[in-house]
């Protein structure tokens, strides 16, 4: 029996994930899509953590091999996406809290209450 090359099944459960993902956030109630958005902000967070040290990577030669040429510009354009991607998801949830703030009343046009 032969095994199964490990490319292809990372690649199987990549595919899951993303039809798990895509089940997952499209049965959400809306009530609970700012916790959601909160939770992908804080998940955003450690994947900077992880690109920013793929962007600092060195050879132990300290020379500037292929890899970790191809290392640091995987970690920098992995931080771009990820930074970008929580402060898009902060205006986000603040746009959704303020929908749920309540309005103050407004000014009859002689300027009382």
């Amino acid at each position: 029996m032969e095994a199964v090359d490990p490319t292809v099944f990372r690649l199987a459960i990549f595919v899951l994930a993303i039809f798990v993902g895509y089940y997952v956030v499209w049965s959400v109630t809306p009530a609970l899509h700012t916790p959601l958005m909160a939770v992908t902000n804080a998940i955003s967070s450690v994947i900077i953590v992880g690109a920013l040290l793929a962007a600092s990577a060195h050879a132990p030669t300290g020379e500037l091999t292929r890899n970790v040429l191809i290392s640091k510009g995987a970690g920098g354009v992995a931080t771009a996406f990820a930074s970008v991607n929580i402060f898009g998801g902060f205006l986000v949830v603040r746009r959704m809290l303020a929908m749920y703030k309540k309005k103050a009343p407004a000014l009859k046009k002689d300027g009382a209450k």
